[in-house]
């Protein structure tokens, strides 16, 4: 009895902090979207317990996880998620990383959303030997909004005015 009882104490606390660990890790795993005084989409997202921004999104309507990057040119995707995105290698072309000089895959998203806003037709790079299963939402994305931080909040704003 004593043994079932620790089992489950053991399962249920292993549940709860795994949920704590994911949020440390994504705290946007739903960004919500609202309109700004100028009438555009605009989300705020929280920093990460690492300094970073992730949040959860879509290229081409299948649901990711970015890590938002203005340092990158591009989006920059594991070329092992290619096939599951529908997104076909083109063009090889070598990349600098933070790991250093890379062969990557020129190719376009037909659909990229984080939050609700959605932006058509964006380059990218597929990146054999990515890190991480996440992708790289760079400058190709980025670019096409306003953003700014605020303490531990980057909000970014779509150039396009739009209700909800």
């Amino acid at each position: 009895m004593y043994i079932v009882a620790a089992a489950l104490l053991i399962g249920l606390l292993t549940m709860l902090f795994s949920g704590l660990l994911s949020h440390r890790h994504n705290p946007n795993k739903n960004p919500e979207t609202k309109l700004s005084e100028s009438g555009r989409q605009q989300i705020h997202l929280r920093r990460n317990a690492e300094g970073h921004y992730v949040a959860n999104g879509f290229v081409n309507e299948i649901d990711v996880v970015f890590l938002l990057d203005t340092g990158a040119t591009t989006i920059a995707i594991p070329l092992e998620l290619a096939p599951r995105l529908g997104l076909k290698p083109g063009r090889q072309i070598n990349t600098v990383t933070a790991n250093g000089v890379t062969n990557a895959y020129l190719t376009n998203i037909q659909r990229v959303q984080l939050g609700e806003i959605v932006e058509y037709d964006v380059p990218a790079a597929l990146v054999p030997n990515l890190p991480g299963g996440q992708i790289l939402l760079g400058m190709s994305f980025l670019k096409r909004l306003d953003f700014s931080q605020r303490g531990d909040t980057l909000i970014l704003e779509s150039l396009k005015s739009r209700n909800l």
